[in-house]
């Protein structure tokens, strides 16, 4: 059912809607809104929590990233100042299993892809990024460029 030409409006309200009523996919698919499953990947990008702090030599970078193996974790720079941190979340193939009658309650835990973007400041230096996933928490640590020594001239007397 395609509220906005039964009623006549194109309005992003209408598509709101849409979205809350959940229609069907395959009415989804002859709009030109985002897939549900882009918006719920959206929003578990969105919802990776991560800590950002300055150092007086360097930026350190924490993100949650709960079951997730570091191989499956990406670390990058683009445009030369944006640290791209991505992955994603895979659900266990043995969960997917509808055995027994076994069936999910309650599910809570995001799974998926996720992105995290980041600009870096003028002085981080690309060049000395490390990265280190335990626990379940990657820390990533950008080293800041050292500022400018200042320069000493010599005055000489005439």
């Amino acid at each position: 059912m395609d509220l906005r030409s039964l009623a006549g409006f194109d309005s992003p309200f209408f598509s709101i809607l849409e979205d809350v009523l959940e229609l069907p996919e395959e009415q989804e698919k002859t709009r030109n809104n985002p897939s549900r499953a882009y918006v719920r990947d959206a929003k578990a990008m969105a919802a990776t929590p991560a800590d950002v702090m300055e150092y007086s030599n360097s930026y350190v970078f924490i993100v949650d990233m709960p079951g997730i193996k570091a191989s499956e974790i990406k670390v990058q720079i683009e445009s030369e100042n944006v640290l791209v941190v991505s992955g994603e979340r895979k659900r266990d193939p043995k969960e997917k299993d509808n055995k027994d009658g076994v069936k999910y309650v309650r599910m809570e835990r995001r799974f998926g892809k996720f992105m995290r973007k980041f600009v870096l400041p003028d002085n981080a230096n690309v060049d000395k990024i490390s990265a280190l996933c335990q626990d379940g928490v990657l820390t990533v640590t950008v080293e800041k460029v050292p500022p400018p020594q200042p320069k000493t001239i010599q005055v000489q007397v005439a």
